[in-house]
């Protein structure tokens, strides 16, 4: 059993990973170390305890996340941590068997002991056995304020949801976060006015589904009688729209955005495909009819909107004809912004049972070539932008006078950046610069 002496913290060492979802719980796990007594160290992996809060959405993360926790148990077993916690998404989907899949791992903590994590910790380093803390989170949406943030101070995530109702037929997450819950009003106010006052002058609103917030509470039109208020905090300069759910995009909603003097003229929608049968089967409401529809709404109603989203390829029964008609609709569509990723059969979903699985090998052939066909898209619209004027938030500056920022069409980390050329300005202030040239993704700008 490892010894402390009262006067010696328990250091502990964290890895975050995952979605932006999963970003807001580890910095409230951080916050609830940083008061508790305990030393969070800049080298996890020689720290007393190792906590890793892990992503489980699909294949490809759940395996970032085992590696991750073996890394972690290795340097336990060369005698350089003492104790690995394994917390987060990965643990609600397998639950006591991950003690089978990475041995050794000391304590497994659900999302519902999310705020216990401190004392976990303190029992997990003074106890030889394993444990597993696994509740059913509870039905309303945890408090996030009091989070020590890992974001740089000017942006900030403001999860304003938990879970989903959509039940779409290849997803997890309603199996892992639950029922959709809207956090109350004033405590989203509260804690966009508690990370304005830490320096955050961009937040970034997410939530599995953010375009529902209210209907549980009975709140009418509650995304666009949220942003009403977000917009009245002094200090907030951008509010950005994530994860909104195309079906749910009313007219009402577009004309908030365009009224909005913080709200930035960027949507996140994904959309997942463009095919009818495809989007049936997925369990999606949309339709092809309905989403082109909403694309040319967006756009005549906001010109310089920019708009971002994913799509899935490879969904069962996916077929030659079906694929190409997604291809056609993104060279029309013209996108800003596109993320997809190859469909994943998850244990326990719909999707996972059914017929005409789509072999891995075309799955890959296909997502190379719709982001090809993506990059051209993106490639082009970038040189139209050299001459045009942005004015661009600034994130870091290097010691050779080189800024890397975001105009608001650029979401943080997700997206593309704006490389400064002599920026002259600190990080967290705003530039105004033009575009002079395109580097793949990236733009070019200097000061004006």
């Amino acid at each position: 059993m490892p010894k402390k002496t009262p006067q010696e913290p328990i250091t502990v060492g964290f890895i975050a990973l995952g979605c932006p979802k999963n970003i807001v719980d580890s910095e409230k796990m951080l916050g609830k170390i940083a008061q508790a007594d305990l030393l969070i160290t800049a080298e996890p992996y020689s720290a007393d305890v190792v906590v890793i809060n892990t992503c489980g959405f699909i294949a490809p993360a759940a395996d970032e996340a085992l590696q991750a926790i073996r890394h972690a148990l290795d340097c336990k077993t060369a005698g350089k941590v003492k104790k690995v916690i394994v917390a987060g998404c990965l643990c609600e989907r397998l639950r006591t068997e991950l003690f089978n899949r990475a041995a050794g791992i000391d304590a497994i903590v659900g999302l519902g002991q999310r705020d216990a994590i401190a004392g976990i910790i303190k029992k997990t380093f003074h106890r030889d056995k394993s444990a597993a803390y696994l509740q059913t989170s509870s039905q309303k949406v945890a408090d996030d304020r009091a989070r020590l943030l890992i974001t740089p101070g000017h942006w900030a995530y403001l999860r304003i949801s938990e879970g989903c109702d959509r039940r779409c037929s290849f997803c997890t997450v309603p199996a892992i976060r639950g029922r959709f819950r809207s956090k109350p009003r004033k405590e989203v106010l509260a804690e966009a006015a508690e990370l304005v006052r830490a320096g955050a002058i961009e937040l970034n609103v997410i939530g599995q589904d953010t375009t529902n917030y209210g209907r549980d509470l009975k709140f009418k039109n509650g995304l666009s009688k949220l942003l009403g208020e977000l917009e009245k905090i002094t200090g907030i300069a951008w509010i950005r729209l994530m994860y909104l759910y195309p079906a749910a995009i009313t007219d009402r909603l577009i004309e908030t955005i365009a009224k909005s003097e913080k709200t930035v003229h960027y949507i996140d929608m994904p959309i997942q495909h463009i095919n009818d049968k495809i989007l049936k089967d997925m369990r999606r409401p949309d339709t092809k009819e309905r989403i082109c529809s909403l694309v040319e709404n967006l756009r005549r109603n906001l010109p310089d909107i920019v708009l971002r989203t994913t799509l899935i390829v490879g969904f069962p029964g996916e077929t030659e004809d079906q694929f190409d008609e997604l291809l056609k609709f993104v060279k029309w569509a013209r996108f800003d912004c596109l993320g997809s990723f190859r469909y994943y059969p998850e244990y326990g979903t719909p999707a996972a049972e059914m017929h005409n699985q789509v072999p891995d090998q075309v799955k890959q052939e296909r997502l190379e070539q719709l982001m090809l066909t993506q990059q051209k898209i993106a490639f082009k619209k970038n040189n139209e932008r050299i001459g045009s004027k942005l004015s661009c938030l600034v994130d870091s500056v290097d010691n050779n006078g080189i800024g890397r920022g975001r105009f608001y069409g650029q979401a943080p980390d997700i997206d593309s950046i704006c490389i400064i050329e002599n920026c002259l300005v600190k990080p967290g202030q705003f530039v105004d610069t033009k575009v002079t040239a395109a580097k793949d993704y990236d733009l070019i700008v200097k000061q004006i």
